[in-house]
């Protein structure tokens, strides 16, 4: 497989609309904010919508959700056990030749990269195994401050059989949701070295790419129902060689987004750079 011959960016401007786009677990499960009340989406969670799109249109994910498993694993630590049976005596102990297996195996391998810990006598004459991946993304900020809506809620019916028949405090519960509209954005990059690493290829980056454009295709859930997520932009960025024509950061402060979702980006300090601004689906 040939890997990345262009150095990519690319920015992801997302709308949330009387939605939890990702709860705080450490603060009830409120939509996370910055101190200066600004939206969050964690990096890891955005990584999570990719892995799952990816996942529905048939590629192998090795980081997969329990509900989601397709090959019967229950854990990290059990797919990869599958996996190690599946090489000869020889490569299972050869950290290089793993390497390449695991990053040949599992495409959210090559793209993000992995630890891989093993216990002291195993298979692999390492403690662990890491695959530094070249795709890397930041969390995404709202451009604006958020207010959030607190909603208290209720079951009409007892978890448990009481004494009485009042209802038990485990009937009352609280969700919480961005209050309107808000809008998101992020950026990421794709780096041709560690690509070449990881044998991450062109074909790899253009499935990237869609699986941004349907960042939020069945993600619905309580806390996002259907509709109430959804990617507005994609500006994937191409440069015409391997190390970049310009820096990830002169890239990204080229775009810019106004409160309604539309995007800008400043051509002149960015000559000659090849760009798509992409609607998502």
């Amino acid at each position: 497989m040939m890997s990345l011959h262009n150095k990519i960016d690319f920015a992801i401007v997302i709308a949330a609309e009387n939605a939890n786009p990702n709860g705080d677990p450490l603060n009830g499960n409120r939509p996370r904010t910055t101190s200066e009340s600004l939206g969050e989406i964690s990096d890891v969670a955005i990584k999570r919508k990719i892995r799952n799109r990816l996942q529905d249109e048939g590629e192998r994910i090795f980081v997969q959700m329990e509900e989601r498993s397709d090959d019967g694993a229950r854990s990290l630590t059990e797919r990869m056990n599958l996996f190690m049976k599946t090489l000869n005596d020889d490569d299972r102990k050869r950290k290089n030749i793993v390497f390449d297996k695991v990053c040949s195996q599992w495409l959210d391998v090559r793209a993000f990269g992995q630890v891989f810990a093993f216990k002291k006598g195993g298979d692999v004459d390492s403690v662990s195994l890491g695959v530094r991946g070249p795709v890397s993304i930041q969390p995404a900020f709202s451009l604006q401050p958020i207010a959030i809506d607190d909603v208290q809620i209720t079951k009409s019916v007892n978890s448990e059989t009481t004494e009485t028949d009042k209802k038990s405090s485990d009937t009352m519960g609280m969700k919480y949701r961005v209050a309107g509209r808000a809008v998101y954005r992020t950026f990421g990059s794709i780096s041709t070295q560690l690509a070449e690493k990881t044998g991450f290829s062109d074909e790899d980056a253009e499935k990237i790419k869609k699986a941004l454009l349907t960042l939020f295709e069945n993600d619905e859930s309580s806390a996002r129902p259907a509709g109430s997520m959804e990617v507005l932009k994609v500006v994937w960025f191409t440069h015409n060689n391997l190390h970049g024509q310009y820096s990830s950061a002169k890239v990204h402060r080229s775009v810019t987004t106004d409160i309604e979702g539309n995007v800008k980006v400043d051509d002149a300090s960015i000559t000659g750079l090849k760009y798509e601004v992409l609607e998502g689906r």
